[in-house]
C-alpha cells in the first residue's frame, strides 16, 4: 500500500526563525561591506518581531503568498522541480569549482516556489564576494542562498552527547550505538548508529554507513584495514571506554567498499543469530514498512540515532550535489572530500536532528505506524543533514528492507 503523503506546509516557511537569521546574515555579507557597517542584532530581532506581527495579515493573503507555489507534492518528478533541476545542472559544476560553494539543491523560497538553493561556507573569508557574484536567477529559476558550516560525515567522537548508547539485551532493537570493533586510533575511539535491518535473499543484515562499519578511508590511523568477518558491535567503542570487551557482537562485516567510488555511504553486517530482532524494530520508532518512499520537499521525517535519539524534521532540498568531508578513521585530520549527487537535504537547526554519532541512522516518514524508509543519513552541518536516497542504497547492495 503506498504511503499517505501530505502537501507541504508552506505557510510555516514564511516566518521561520532560520529564514530570518539567513536574511540578516546575507544582508551583512552583501550590503553592509559597502557602507563599512555591521547592523546590530537588535535590528534583526526587531525585523523578526515585525514579521511575526504580520502573521494575521498573512492569513488574509494565503491565496497570494502561502499557496503561491505549484500544486501537488514537490518531488523529483514534479514539473516545477524538474525545471529547477535543469538550471541546477547548468551551473553546479562551475559554481563548485569555488571551495566556498559547498553544494546546490532544489529547495523552495518563502512563497513555496521551487528555487535553486546554493550552500555557501559561512566561515570562508570571501563568502560575501562569492554571494555578490552569484546571479539572482538561472534559466528563469530563482537562486536562494543558504549559509552553513562545512558538511562532514557524522561518526561519533569522544565529545559526542549521550542517547541510545546503552548496551541492550539481545535480541536488540536498532537505532542504537554500534560500529566496527576496531574503530580505534591514536588513543581515540569512535562509533555510529546501527540503522536498520535489510535482507539479501533470505539473509538479514544490519545497515549502516561505510564510515561507521568499514572506517578505513585511507591508510593511517591504526593501520588496521576492515575485512569481511570483522565483528560489528553494540554499543560502539565510543560508549564502552574504547574497550571492546564491554560490547557485544551483533553482526559480522560484509565488506562492500562503497566509498570513495560510489554515490552512497553504506555498509552491512550479517546478523549473528539471536542477537537482533528479526522484525527489524528501531528504538522509539518500532517496526517499519518493507517498502520505501521517495522524498519530497517539506516531507515530515524522523530518525532514531545514537546521539540525538528520536528526532523529527522535514526535507528541505532534493537532488542535492553536496561536498562532504571525511576524517581519517578516528585519528582526526581530513582523509578526503567526496562530492555526492542526487542527495536529500533535511533541516538540522543547531544539529538537533543529526549530530556526531548519528551516522547510519535510517530516516523514515514521520508517521506513527510502520513508516516507509526515505533515506540513510550519513553527513551534515549544524544547519542541514544529508541522506542517501534509500532506494539508491538498496540498489547498490541488492537488498530490500525488512519490515511489515
Amino acid at each position: 500500500m503506498p504511503a499517505v503523503q501530505k502537501e507541504p506546509d508552506r505557510l510555516a516557511l514564511i516566518f521561520s526563525e532560520q529564514r530570518w537569521q539567513n536574511a540578516f546574515t546575507l544582508f551583512t555579507l552583501q550590503v553592509a561591506p559597502f557602507f563599512d557597517i555591521r547592523l546590530p542584532h537588535m535590528i534583526y530581532s526587531l525585523l523578526r518581531r515585525l514579521g511575526k506581527a504580520c502573521l494575521g495579515f498573512a492569513f488574509l493573503t494565503v491565496p497570494l503568498i502561502a499557496f503561491a507555489g505549484p500544486p501537488g507534492l514537490l518531488d523529483n518528478d514534479h514539473p516545477a522541480v524538474r525545471a529547477v533541476m535543469a538550471a541546477q545542472a547548468e551551473v553546479t559544476d562551475q559554481w563548485m569549482q569555488h571551495p566556498e560553494v559547498l553544494g546546490t539543491a532544489v529547495g523552495i523560497d518563502a512563497a513555496g516556489i521551487p528555487a535553486l538553493r546554493v550552500y555557501i561556507d559561512r566561515d570562508a573569508a570571501n563568502a560575501g564576494e562569492i554571494i555578490r557574484n552569484l546571479p539572482r536567477e538561472v534559466q528563469g529559476q530563482r537562486v536562494e542562498i543558504e549559509l552553513t558550516d562545512k558538511f562532514r560525515a557524522m561518526r561519533g567522537n569522544p565529545h559526542s552527547g549521550t542517547s541510545h548508547t546503552a548496551k541492550q539485551t539481545p535480541p536488540i532493537q536498532l537505532g542504537t550505538s554500534g560500529g566496527w570493533s576496531k574503530d580505534l586510533a591514536n588513543g581515540y575511539c569512535c562509533g555510529g548508529t546501527l540503522g536498520s535491518l535489510v535482507q539479501i535473499s533470505s539473509t538479514q543484515y544490519i545497515l549502516s554507513n561505510y564510515h561507521v562499519f568499514e572506517s578505513d578511508i585511507v591508510s593511517g590511523g591504526n593501520n588496521t584495514v576492515a575485512t569481511t568477518g570483522d565483528p560489528i558491535i553494540q554499543p560502539g567503542l565510543i560508549d564502552v571506554n574504547c574497550n571492546v570487551s564491554g560490547a557485544q557482537t551483533v553482526a559480522t562485516l560484509v565488506k562492500k567498499s562503497s566509498l570513495p567510488k560510489s554515490n552512497v555511504d553504506c555498509s552491512i553486517g550479517k546478523v549473528v543469530s539471536g542477537m537482533v530482532r528479526t522484525d527489524g524494530a528501531i528504538l522509539q520508532i518500532g517496526t517499519i514498512s518493507k517498502t520505501t518512499v521517495g522524498a519530497f520537499i517539506n516531507q515530515a521525517v524522523k530518525k532514531s540515532g545514537r546521539t540525538t535519539g528520536l528526532s523529527h524534521s522535514s526535507v528541505s532540498g532534493l537532488n542535492a550535489t553536496i561536498s562532504v568531508t571525511y576524517d581519517n578513521e578516528c585519528a582526526g585530520g581530513t582523509a578526503f572530500t567526496k562530492t555526492f549527487t542526487g542527495q536529500i537535504v533535511v533541516a538540522n537547526g543547531g544539529s538537533k536532528f543529526l549530530n556526531s554519532g548519528d551516522s547510519g541512522s535510517l530516516m523514515v516518514e514521520d508517521v506513527a505506524t510502520n513508516p516507509h524508509a526515505v533515506g540513510l543519513l550519513y553527513a551534515g552541518s549544524s544547519v542541514d543533514a544529508i541522506a542517501n536516497p534509500i532506494q539508491q542504497v538498496l540498489n547498490f547492495l541488492g537488498a530490500t528492507m525488512v519490515g511489515q
